[in-house]
């Protein structure tokens, strides 16, 4: 039985083994996307007016925001929303209608705009060559090959980890000790099998898991297979709550008079009055036209958050979700996207994730060079 798992492993690794050292790479280098950005560029997402209380209130309102960055947007970028969030010096995001994920970040105690957010150019190749190897879908085109490719590799990977498995595990307690060693003081030829052996079994767990969940996102009959493997059934993506209205200024547009546009924008800030107090212990409020949402900062499904609807003539709360009274398959898509990134536990799961990328993307390197070892021996 294992010759033949070996087989498995060396055929399955072979062909698809450069593929998944990038799509583990690139991966690896999402993880802490964020907090790196943040880094690069504190000045934009945190506020110097902070003074450590809020007692005095903040200088702009959420609508005041929303149209300071309404009045310098050209005409066809519209503002969609405004995230507030619950650490007084995180700057407000408001959200742009274009390009994708696009925001601009408001001082909330002098109204200065800080900067606007794109993704950069590093992450957005990262993010290419994990999910598509660089490749993008063509006019006329019916087949994706890069998010095949990258999906194919993927799933031979869990057959790879699996046999791995098989062959690694020892028939002895004490055989077991000596398979978790990685030694460092013997000579790189030792060093390298070591890594390949016993580390890739430290990281198994955390790279099967993000295998399996992403998955998910490459082939639709899998994640049908996968959803009812927990009783659910498929359904159209519902969205998060509504939805994205534009804020608008003068002239958007969108067919309202000025002055209807202005009293739009004033309710955002009765809406976020409403479900901060509602809720204090809020990680982040984002008040959009007819919408809202309210995200705490708990461990698990890190997408996990309260859903309202609202008149937008008035502000009066019309409609709730709450996140426990959800639906399961909104809630599952939350944990897998949760587990593929690693942020389900917090700080420390990142971590872990991020370690298990990066050693996972060692593997194949580490096989080829034991593999051709043993061709030219």
């Amino acid at each position: 039985m294992r010759k033949l798992f070996r087989k498995v492993h060396l055929w399955l690794s072979v062909p698809f083994g450069l593929i998944i050292s990038i799509v583990c790479f690139s991966g690896a280098m999402l993880v802490f996307e964020k907090e790196i950005m943040e880094i690069i560029d504190r000045e934009m997402y945190f506020t110097d007016g902070y003074s450590g209380s809020q007692a005095a209130g903040f200088a702009v309102s959420v609508d005041q925001a929303a149209r300071i960055v309404s009045e310098s947007l050209p005409d066809e970028v519209r503002v969609t929303g405004v995230t507030v969030f619950s650490d007084p010096q995180r700057a407000w995001q408001v959200n742009l209608s274009k390009p994708k994920r696009a925001a601009v970040y408001v001082d909330q105690y002098t109204g200065e705009i800080k900067g606007r957010y794109e993704r950069s150019g590093f992450f957005s190749v990262m993010f290419r060559m994990h999910r598509w190897l660089l490749d993008s879908m063509k006019p006329g085109e019916t087949v994706f090959w890069g998010k095949i490719m990258v999906g194919a590799s993927t799933l031979m990977f869990v057959f790879v980890l699996v046999s791995g498995i098989v062959i690694w595990w020892p028939r002895t307690f004490k055989a077991l000790k000596m398979r978790l060693k990685i030694s460092v003081g013997k000579g790189w030829k030792r060093f390298w099998y070591d890594l390949h052996v016993a580390g890739g079994m430290y990281v198994v767990v955390f790279l099967l898991a993000m295998a399996l969940t992403g998955l998910t996102w490459s082939f639709k009959w899998y994640r049908t297979g996968f959803y009812r493997v927990f009783g659910v059934e498929m359904t159209q993506n519902p969205g998060h709550g509504g939805k994205s209205g534009h804020p608008g200024d003068t002239g958007d547009g969108s067919g309202r008079s000025g002055a209807e546009t202005r009293s739009v924008q004033d309710i955002w800030h009765d809406v976020y009055g409403q479900l901060a107090e509602s809720n204090p212990d809020f990680s982040m409020i984002t008040v959009s036209d007819g919408s809202a949402s309210v995200s705490f900062d708990r461990a698990g499904n890190s997408r996990a958050a309260d859903r309202y609807s609202f008149d937008r003539s008035d502000g009066q709360i019309t409609g709730v979700s709450l996140y426990r009274d959800s639906e399961k398959s909104a809630k599952i898509r939350g944990w897998i996207y949760s587990v593929h990134v690693g942020n389900w536990g917090g700080l420390l799961t990142r971590i872990l994730s991020f370690v298990a990328a990066m050693v996972g993307a060692t593997l194949p390197l580490t096989g080829y060079w034991l593999w051709l070892k043993r061709i030219l021996k």
